[in-house]
């Protein structure tokens, strides 16, 4: 079966997860788990029958032997409701490891045999493999035990460790020796013999002894080559697969959790009003998005090269089991002494949880395991499409894509000066005029406006990619309130006086706007503010104070919130309004920063006479336009491009310093890397959401928490790694790329505060997010 689209695909995934969850809650709910634990052999062959006759045994096996040839994505979706409901069936170890292994190796008629027997569901396979500790196949790992000749024959020794499942009609078993290569060894073969022991989770592993068990020379399913990739592709179906029931693990106790602090009374209140609780429950659920998306991207788009599929699943396997141990050991936590009995199921899942992540490679070694991937295929010859010449009129939407960001390209490469590629500062209005003119020029300068008010026009998609590509070429942010804020502001609720007067100047550089939205006590608490405008005649009167605007000191005009009325609820009396940065009564004091750089400001207003045209929308309504201004801006902030900046000078200290010799270091760049990589999948995700033209969701702010506070933790690792130059205020030069650590360090940390700080949106997601009591 082929899905012709990815839509049909999903569809065909979300069917089976369905059907999945229907048939595990019918068929085995936890109790039935309790009692199977530390049975032999742990599971029941009628279920199996039952989970073959539902496709689940065959999903890897080709169809001409019975099987579904469905692929990953339908093995995920059905290992996620496994996860959340514990099946004590093999279909881990069978239906995926080993199947993928058989489907892997050479067709023949033993193959296909046990490749039919799996998906009738009569067989139950196993592969015997590792014989010492680590989650990936090395030569040390698989050729202890030897397969050698005799006649028709082939004498096995050796022994196998963690083989899973324990109990099987045979194993597929990996040897060195004269005849190297993959033996099906059935499980009552003469000089075979079976130990086996308790997971915590309750399952079984076994570990084979092997003492010149004989079997027939036809039982060499593969040579030595062979047999290595074959086991290369299961081990990386595997921890994808593993790592969608880690997430399904990672989900149910969250929820379970969830319900729990929504109930769970102490002191007259649920115990999910405190605030400390919301906040560990944000930042669990945002593991778990991040383990959801990394997982998403990986299945929609799995790589075919051998060393990045590997790479990518050990990624996907490490993010996904941090998840789930760090859910399920907070569930125990969170639910008290009650959590820590055995009554209550959420240990049960923590207990799974251990037993997955320790099998095929833990956190740690998958992380590694994903590094030494990572340049997989590297040296290729890069296909990019050739850039092409267009005016202002050219309809950027109907250019394909790999054209429009080649065009990009060319053009950053011809326009933009080197000089001012990734800034550690934010650069002010004479740093960047020149810049500005030269995209106003092009016809680029905005590129989300409608092309009749002088912008590109780009579809969501479009504008996505234009975005991308300006920050992956280090171009420094424009003093652009004006085109991503008021510019959009005014083109939907603005009167047609007020789009014809700023529109043009905003386009042209004339008017450079600043943002008049924070107040002293009015910050992230927004709706707080106190700047007051009293209608008198034909003028606003304006009295207050605005902060924290950035470059005011560079902006002919700013667009501003104001309370118009003091009767109503504090949102509901907010108007937004404009006015000329030369209007008497207006003051700009400048705010130096901890980086000895003056970005932000205080504006003054006394007696500020603004005209009442200068009124955007409805008067006490300005509190809408706000809202759709933040969620904007916390995408924006969301991008991983200055996380992966950060990255790389980390990475050019590490190398320029030997500092990868030491694995402590090593391992926290892996870390700091995957955290960027599965940021990118989180921010891909809500790109979707932008480029479908559909409204940001609330949960928007876990993609400003998680990529702020990535590019924060880089920034301290970067100035950690610059050693003694990382207390200097001078430039560090690591061969042609500068480096200012402390100035970047700066720079994170401010944008963990504006936009709503992260705790304030921490307080958001669970509320409107997690729906957490008061």
């Amino acid at each position: 079966m082929q899905a012709s689209s990815q839509n049909e695909r999903r569809q065909m995934e979300q069917a089976f997860a369905d059907s999945a969850r229907d048939f595990l809650r019918a068929v085995s709910p936890p109790a039935r788990l309790r009692a199977l634990r530390d049975t032999v052999p742990g599971y029941e062959r009628e279920v199996w029958q039952k989970m073959a006759e539902a496709g689940w045994t065959g999903l890897l096996a080709p169809e001409e032997l019975g099987g579904l040839e469905l692929g990953l994505g339908a093995a995920a979706a059905i290992a996620t409701e496994i996860g959340r409901n514990l099946l004590p069936e093999p279909y881990l170890p069978t239906a995926i490891h080993a199947a993928a292994a058989l489907a892997a190796l050479p067709a023949s008629a033993l193959r296909d045999e046990l490749l039919a027997g799996l998906a009738a569901g009569t067989r139950v396979v196993g592969l015997a493999w590792q014989e010492s500790h680590g989650g990936a196949p090395t030569a040390g790992q698989i050729a202890g035990t030897r397969a050698d000749a005799h006649g028709g024959s082939t004498a096995i020794s050796g022994a196998k460790q963690w083989v899973y499942p324990a109990v099987a009609d045979g194993w597929l078993v990996f040897c060195g020796g004269s005849a190297a290569g993959v033996h099906w060894v059935p499980a009552a073969t003469a000089g075979l013999r079976v130990d086996t022991h308790a997971r915590v989770d309750g399952s079984l592993a076994a570990t084979l002894n092997l003492d010149q068990a004989m079997v027939p020379s036809g039982n060499r399913l593969a040579d030595a080559e062979a047999a290595e990739r074959a086991l290369q592709h299961a081990h990386g179906c595997a921890r994808a697969v593993q790592a969608a029931e880690l997430l399904g693990i990672a989900e149910q106790a969250f929820q379970a959790t969830l319900d729990y602090l929504k109930t769970r009374v102490q002191f007259g209140k649920p115990i999910g009003s405190n605030q400390a609780l919301q906040h560990r429950m944000v930042d669990a659920r945002l593991q778990v998005e991040l383990a959801g998306a990394v997982l998403r991207e990986f299945l929609d788009q799995p790589p075919e090269d051998a060393g990045r599929f590997a790479a990518g699943s050990g990624r996907v396997k490490a993010r996904c089991a941090h998840a789930a141990l760090l859910m399920t050991r907070l569930a125990i936590q969170f639910h008290g002494a009650i959590g820590y009995t055995d009554e209550l199921d959420v240990g049960l899942y923590l207990k799974r949880a251990l037993h997955l992540a320790g099998w095929l490679g833990g956190v740690q070694e998958c992380r590694r395991l994903a590094y030494s991937g990572a340049g997989a295929g590297e040296g290729e010859a890069e296909t990019r499409a050739e850039p092409m010449d267009a005016g202002q009129d050219t309809d950027w939407n109907r250019v394909p894509e790999p054209v429009f960001r080649a065009t990009i390209r060319r053009f950053l490469k011809e326009n933009y000066p080197d000089a001012l590629r990734n800034p550690p500062k934010r650069l002010h209005w004479a740093d960047l005029k020149d810049w500005y003119l030269a995209l106003s020029r092009q016809g680029w300068i905005a590129p989300a406006w409608p092309r009749e008010h002088g912008g590109m026009g780009l579809d969501p998609d479009k504008l996505i990619a234009f975005i991308e590509e300006m920050e992956a070429y280090g171009v420094a942010r424009t003093p652009d309130q004006g085109i991503i804020n008021i510019g959009p502001v005014l083109i939907k609720y603005g009167t047609e006086a007020q789009r014809s007067k700023y529109l043009p100047k905003i386009i042209s550089g004339e008017n450079i706007w600043c943002q008049g939205y924070s107040e002293p006590n009015a910050g992230s608490d927004l709706a707080s503010l106190r700047t007051e405008a009293v209608l008198e005649g034909d003028h606003f009167i304006v009295n207050g104070q605005k902060i924290w605007t950035t470059l005011a000191q560079d902006a002919t005009h700013i667009f501003m919130l104001v309370r118009t009325d003091k009767t109503v609820k504090k949102q509901a009396g907010i108007s937004f309004l404009l006015a000329d940065m030369k209007s008497p009564g207006i003051t700009v004091r400048p705010i130096r920063n901890i980086g000895g750089e003056e970005e932000f400001c205080e504006v003054f207003f006394d007696h500020v006479k603004v005209p009442k045209e200068n009124l955007v929308g409805a008067l006490n309504q300005g509190w809408t336009i706000a809202k759709a201004l933040l969620d904007f801006e916390r995408i924006f902030v969301g991008s991983p491009n200055q996380a992966r900046y950060a990255l790389n000078q980390l990475r050019l200290l590490g190398e320029a310093r030997d500092l990868f010799a030491d694995q402590a270091f090593a391992d926290r760049y892996v870390a700091s890397m995957l955290d960027v990589e599965d940021l990118q999948s989180l921010y891909a995700g809500y790109a979707d959401i932008v480029k479908r033209g559909e409204p940001l969701p609330p949960s928007v702010s876990l993609l400003k928490i998680w990529a702020t506070e990535t590019y924060s933790r880089i920034a301290m690792e970067v100035v950690e790694a610059a050693q003694e130059n990382g207390g200097d205020a001078a430039t560090l030069w690591v061969g042609d790329t500068q480096i200012t650590p402390c100035a970047r360090l700066y720079n994170s940390a401010i944008t963990t505060i504006y936009g709503g700080t992260n705790e304030i949106q921490r307080n958001i997601l669970a509320k409107q997010v997690l729906g957490l009591p008061t």
